[in-house]
């Protein structure tokens, strides 16, 4: 068909080689209205293949956008996708798992954000999920950082509360489009010094003491490690069962900086936990965000990368050493929307990554 854009083939197995490439990936093949074939989806995985989550965000990318979608069935290999014009409304997605909302978030979120008028989004499935953000840290890391620097009008609220593996949980999600023309580029090199760290520790189903001894924990973890115990907030909390599906515990810890800067650290627990160890891990985790000198942590580090490509101008971010989930968000990025990245090692050991995005509107 003369015209016709030009389906994009991508290797579902380079890098990260998991569900991030996917979501990454129909993300911008929407927003840009480009015809795409993933194919050797997760195929070092096991088992390789689609999962209950994947195939939901597919599904709801496909939905906000009118896409044609084939091959989205549990443990393919190869899904294509077509695009249609995006969409605003209501929507809603489960997972029927306790596959991670948060990662429904990221595949659908950008989209709205470019959509014709304000949307809302149901999201089900897990809300507390391992190898994934937990709600909290969403709330209170990657949105900051989207108000701060992208997009303000975002608002999340957990309505319900999900653990593995029966899930249930439920975000609410209400969206404002973005003005007219292209999201901001982006400068956040100055890390400045840390003036507060909050947190919450919580429990679903267990004793509200666990909860206590995961703050504990975390607490002592961090005062050991030379943070002022003046600037230390961690909430206890034993979630309702009105409010909470299953058992489960965790912590999210989040610190902030006099120049605006927030850094997080997380753990869940699994089938086998000990309290104190759930504190001291997300402690650990925090302390090595904070210690390698950069303005975003190593999880925000990837989940930026999208934003950047599609803003207008040179944006530069000070982080930690490069994950192999932020170089894969790069190298799609690059593929799909032709934005062009720079690494720029220092001595002091952090990196000044650079994008050139290409000032993308509808």
């Amino acid at each position: 068909m003369p015209g016709a854009a030009v389906n994009v083939l991508i290797d579902g197995s380079v890098l990260e080689g998991g569900g991030q490439l996917v979501r990454n990936a129909v993300t911008l093949a929407a927003l840009l209205q480009k015809p795409i074939t993933i194919q050797n989806i997760r195929a070092h995985r096991d088992p390789p293949g689609l999962k209950a989550q994947h195939a939901t965000g597919l599904k709801l990318v496909a939905d906000i956008c009118n896409g044609e979608l084939t091959g989205c069935e549990l443990g393919s290999s190869t899904v294509h996708f077509r695009p249609g014009p995006i969409r605003s409304g209501s929507f809603l997605a489960d997972a029927r798992t306790a596959g991670a909302t948060t990662l429904l978030l990221q595949i659908a979120y950008p989209c709205l954000v470019f959509g014709p008028a304000p949307s809302s989004l149901v999201l089900r499935g897990g809300t507390h999920a391992a190898h994934a953000p937990p709600a909290d840290y969403t709330a209170h890391v990657f949105l900051p950082f989207v108000r701060a620097h992208l997009h303000r009008g975002v608002q999340l609220a957990v309505r319900r509360h999900g653990f593995f593996p029966r899930g249930g949980g439920e975000l609410c999600v209400d969206t404002e489009p973005t003005p007219a023309g292209p999201l901001p580029a982006v400068t956040l090199t100055a890390r400045g010094a840390l003036v507060a760290v909050h947190g919450k520790a919580y429990v679903a189903g267990h004793p509200e003491a666990q909860a206590q001894t995961i703050r504990d924990g975390a607490h002592a973890r961090l005062v050991a490690a030379g943070v002022d115990p003046a600037i230390i907030s961690i909430a206890a909390i034993r979630e309702e069962a009105t409010n909470a599906v299953g058992k489960g515990a965790g912590i999210v810890l989040w610190a902030e900086t006099d120049e605006g800067c927030r850094l997080g650290g997380s753990s869940v627990g699994a089938r086998r936990w000990d309290p104190a160890s759930l504190g001291e891990a997300a402690a650990d985790e925090l302390l090595r965000n904070i210690e390698h000198g950069g303005c975003v942590d190593e999880y925000l580090q990837d989940q930026i990368i999208l934003f950047l490509a599609l803003a207008e101008g040179r944006s530069t971010v000070r982080t930690g050493p490069l994950n192999l989930h932020t170089k894969t968000a790069m190298y799609i990025a690059e593929q799909l929307a032709g934005a062009t990245f720079s690494v720029q090692e220092e001595a002091d050991g952090t990196v000044l990554l650079s994008c050139e995005g290409i000032g993308f509107s509808v």
